[in-house]
């Protein structure tokens, strides 16, 4: 279909909805960092109870101690690693460094999340209770 004939086409209603979804779909961007976190937290968890929740901007290695020994979380650079696990095959700390997300040392019961996250504001649900 030629350009000049869709033009033609269109009605002024459709001018106005185009103009709309795009304005719509670009204010998304300037609104995108109010919806982001400013200041994520690390939250490490020992069997779902929550054991630390630290700055994300204080570089620091600390050890969680689990049921088969010290897992250590080291933050570093707005970025969060599991550096030593007592586990096995160590899968947790072959994850590397994340800025978002988890980390989970399933054999020891070590969960490190990281993210905009404090005890007023987590979500309760069907699985947590």
């Amino acid at each position: 279909m030629n350009l000049r004939i869709l033009l033609n086409t269109t009605t002024p209603a459709d001018k106005v909805l185009f103009s709309l979804l795009i304005i719509v779909s670009l204010s998304g961007y300037l609104f995108a960092d109010k919806l982001l976190p400013e200041n994520p937290s690390v939250r490490i968890e020992v069997n779902g109870k929550p054991v630390y929740i630290l700055r994300v901007t204080e570089n620091r290695t600390v050890p969680v101690k689990g049921p088969h020994g010290y897992t250590y979380v080291e933050i570093k650079d707005q970025r969060v690693r599991i550096s030593g696990s007592p586990c096995a095959n160590k899968l947790c700390v072959q994850q590397g460094w994340i800025s978002s997300g988890a980390l989970v040392c399933l054999p020891n019961r070590v969960v490190v999340t990281i993210g905009k996250q404090t005890e007023e504001n987590m979500p309760v649900d069907a699985i947590t209770g």
